[in-house]
């Protein structure tokens, strides 16, 4: 029987009050935040925000905990603005939306850095059955400027290189999820997008946990998805919210990984879907897939909720939590 397992891809919206406290905060330590070094006083109000988000998660029921990637600032960019190696440019548009992050600009050698794994010891000290969550590389490097390597396929090596070395530092995690939306709003061409995938690879082999690639924003182009499949991951998603029919047509198509994950619930919509909708959209999928007896399917937003009010944010959550849940009574 297929386990059905509720979770997200992180990047939380901040609990109200943090939003408050932080605004004041970063007003007299503007310093501190350019060069990503909170202080004392920001770092205590990160702190307590994802014990509250991590809190909300397990209230929920969710199977997987995440982070909440709170700190991400510059969202799916962040693990690059914050090194050393990289210098903040201009503020650009974060895809095709309202949100907007600091260009990080590649000007040294991309080493070890630590930071995403330093948050995960601080997560895995206050949860079990954590998941991590990572920029997958393409989108990592596409998010950036690359102002040293000077070569787009180098680049992406080292991107890729880099994110393994993080993996490589993470305590004990039950899931990997690596965010790839722009492999579908900048899809890689021929040669690239196979070079993308091996890029997905070299992070993947970095841990011993699930790996689940997670691109949304609509699905993927037939030749994209056909390369992603040749990842050794375990996983692939497909945002059914923003194109429940492409995403239907690559499975049935190009077939998929023997897990997927499935955007059911809008990371975009105030609208909270009803559990039984969420539970009805993995039926359909299944339904609707020649290969319907998977070993995994992860229920999820179709994308980040940090676009999100905070109390819609929680209601999304319980949605996924009941819906994983519907299925057992079923059972």
């Amino acid at each position: 029987m297929t386990e059905r397992i509720a979770t997200t891809p992180g990047v939380f919206p901040l609990p109200d009050w943090a939003k408050d406290d932080l605004s004041d905060l970063k007003g007299h330590q503007k310093d501190d935040l350019i060069s990503g070094d909170e202080g004392p006083e920001l770092t205590a109000v990160y702190d307590t925000a994802r014990e509250e988000v991590v809190s909300v998660q397990q209230d929920a029921g969710l199977d997987r905990i995440v982070e909440g990637q709170l700190r991400w600032d510059d969202m799916l960019a962040h693990p690059l603005t914050v090194h050393d190696s990289v210098e903040t440019g201009g503020i650009v548009r974060y895809y095709d939306n309202n949100n907007f992050y600091r260009d990080p600009v590649v000007v040294d050698e991309l080493t070890f850095d630590g930071d995403v794994a330093a948050e995960l010891e601080s997560t895995a000290e206050l949860a079990a059955d954590v998941q991590a969550v990572l920029p997958g590389p393409y989108s990592l490097a596409d998010l950036a400027t690359d102002e040293f390597y000077d070569d787009e396929t180098e680049f992406l090596a080292a991107v890729a290189d880099f994110l393994a070395g993080e993996v490589g530092a993470f305590p004990d995690i039950e899931t990997l999820f690596l965010l790839e939306p722009s492999l579908v709003e900048n899809p890689p061409g021929d040669g690239e997008d196979a070079r993308a995938s091996e890029a997905i690879d070299v992070v993947a082999d970095a841990t011993d946990a699930e790996v689940v690639v997670q691109p949304y924003f609509g699905s993927l182009d037939e030749k994209v998805h056909a390369h992603l499949l040749d990842a050794d991951v375990d996983a692939v998603g497909y945002d059914l919210v923003s194109d429940h029919d492409g995403c239907l047509s690559n499975v049935n198509e190009y077939g998929t990984k023997d897990s997927v994950s499935l955007g059911l619930v809008d990371g975009q919509n105030t609208l909270v879907e009803l559990p039984e909708t969420v539970a009805e959209r993995v039926d359909w999928f299944e339904e609707n897939t020649p290969v319907n007896e998977f070993e995994t399917v992860y229920l999820t937003t179709n994308t980040e909720t940090f676009y999100l009010p905070y109390s819609k944010f929680e209601e999304k959550l319980n949605a996924l939590a009941e819906a994983a849940r519907l299925e057992e009574v079923k059972a």
